[in-house]
């Protein structure tokens, strides 16, 4: 990204797309907040903002989980400049508002559109609440999903699960480097103890897990695939991608915007 942002600052002319580009490519690379100063500094250019612009601004502030900023935008496009909301703005807020845990104030934004909701709107939500664990609006969503278009839900999404496509996976995955920390590649899987540093992660995943008790969260065990005593209900905690971010998140060389990748994948049979 330092190469991208020295050749954008060469470029004696820029247009719409130049810096629409520059404000996504930051944006989906972890620089959310050098993407809204990108933004910044066009509109103090003299610079006016199309649609195309906003749903990178959008992005931008949802991958900060900024949903204030998030919103002052999404009113300034018809507010002060005119452009009218696409389907694909109402998507990119209802995400934005969810993907933060703001899962109420989507739904109720969604039920405020000036126009009908699509169907792509009800279905972020929809998986966005299961992963939020609120099931009873996902499951609402996933009701009007089905009366919308019921081709749109398959087994998996029926149940309550969140669909994952092997092939969109593996979209994300191609051309990203391993993940590397103090020049080593970490891997784990679940309950994992071979790495040398097990004993104080887990210590710390415990420490965490009685914080996000007191907290008020409770592990859904609705979907586990097997019944759930107290000991594998806490081992519901220390999945393989938390695990995983703990580790990215410790050493101190670490660099403070350094991307930390969590794949993780649920192979599900079901009957």
């Amino acid at each position: 990204m330092s190469d991208a942002h020295e050749l954008f600052g060469k470029i004696p002319a820029r247009n719409l797309t130049t810096w629409d580009t520059m404000i996504v490519g930051l944006a989906e690379n972890g620089y959310g907040e050098d993407a809204i100063h990108v933004f910044t500094e066009f509109k103090e250019a003299g610079g006016r903002p199309n649609g195309q612009m906003f749903l990178g601004v959008i992005y931008a502030c949802s991958t900060l989980f900024d949903v204030n900023e998030g919103l002052l935008h999404f009113e300034s496009m018809s507010k002060a400049f005119g452009t009218a909301p696409s389907m694909d703005h109402y998507v990119g807020v209802a995400k934005m508002l969810a993907s933060s845990g703001h899962l109420d104030e989507a739904f109720e934004f969604i039920e405020d559109m000036p126009v009908e909701p699509s169907i792509d709107v009800w279905e972020t939500l929809m998986n966005l609440c299961r992963i939020h664990g609120n099931l009873e609006t996902g499951d609402l969503c996933a009701n009007i999903v089905a009366l919308l278009d019921p081709s749109r839900l398959n087994v998996e999404s029926k149940a309550g699960f969140v669909p994952v496509n092997p092939s969109d996976m593996q979209n994300k995955v191609s051309g990203q480097t391993p993940l590397r920390l103090q020049n080593r590649i970490q891997q784990f899987k679940a309950g994992d103890t071979s790495h040398s540093d097990s004993d104080k992660v887990y210590a710390h995943l415990k420490t965490l897990s009685a914080h996000m008790k007191e907290s008020g969260y409770i592990p859904v065990l609705r979907y586990a695939m097997h019944d759930v005593d107290d000991e594998s209900e806490s081992a519901l905690a220390h999945a393989s991608g938390f695990t995983k971010s703990k580790e990215g998140c410790v050493p101190a060389t670490t660099s403070s915007k350094a991307a930390v990748r969590v794949l993780k994948v649920h192979i599900l049979a079901m009957q």
